[in-house]
């Protein structure tokens, strides 16, 4: 059974989310502030946090950034809940290095989907082989990602979606492929989340980010340069 930490200081959508996640058959624990969750971490670290954004002691763009530096906690799978909508705002928690995010309101049905893509995705063993196309280099074994010889820190859907993009060099990878391949078949969230994360992969693969290729009314495409 696997363990999520719910970090929500409103009431009564923390009992909301964890009455619906323990339905469906997860382990919960709740917290209220950021102080608590971090002294819960020293116990035991969580399969899933998921975080709001707004927190009266810690802001969660920041507890995202202290989980991803620390080698402890940093391939544990964040999903991001927030009540602002702009796509600046969720651009910047995916830079930050939370895998997925969902804005309020939303529905049980649709957290639940979400929280069994990530699991599911996280739980994956990586095999132990390098791809490599042009200048960017994907060690399987390590998890890790380089281009030009310099490392790149990639959050689970980022590397997933590479992962994708680069055993397919050269081949146009459909949107709906792309929701099914990295996001899971249960995936009900909206196709603009591949933009975004494209944005994001785009940005921290720096000059090789021109790699990947927009096939404009498809998908997209990874092409060595």
């Amino acid at each position: 059974m696997a363990l999520i930490y719910v970090v929500e200081d409103d009431k009564n959508i923390r009992e909301i989310e964890s009455f619906a996640l323990k339905n469906a058959g997860y382990e919960i624990q709740g917290f209220v502030c950021a102080k608590d969750f971090y002294t819960a971490m020293l116990r035991q670290k969580p399969d899933l946090a998921l975080l709001d954004v707004m927190l009266p002691d810690e802001d969660g763009l920041e507890i995202v950034r202290k989980l991803r530096s620390d080698r402890m906690t940093k391939h544990i799978p964040i999903l991001m809940v927030t009540a602002k909508t702009t796509e600046i705002d969720k651009v910047k928690g995916l830079d930050m290095g939370a895998d997925d995010y969902m804005t309020k309101p939303f529905g049980v049905m649709e957290l639940i989907s979400r929280v069994k893509a990530l699991l599911r995705r996280s739980q994956i063993i990586p095999e132990e082989e390098v791809i490599q196309v042009g200048p960017v280099t994907m060690d399987q074994n390590k998890r890790k990602v380089s281009a030009y010889g310099k490392a790149c820190e990639l959050t689970y859907k980022e590397y997933e979606l590479l992962h994708l993009l680069m055993q397919n060099a050269g081949i146009v990878i459909s949107r709906d492929v792309i929701l099914n391949r990295v996001w899971g078949t249960d995936y009900e969230g909206e196709s603009r989340t591949i933009d975004m994360h494209i944005k994001t992969l785009r940005k921290k693969l720096k000059e090789a980010g021109a790699m990947i290729q927009t096939v404009r009314n498809v998908g997209y495409v990874f092409n060595e340069n």
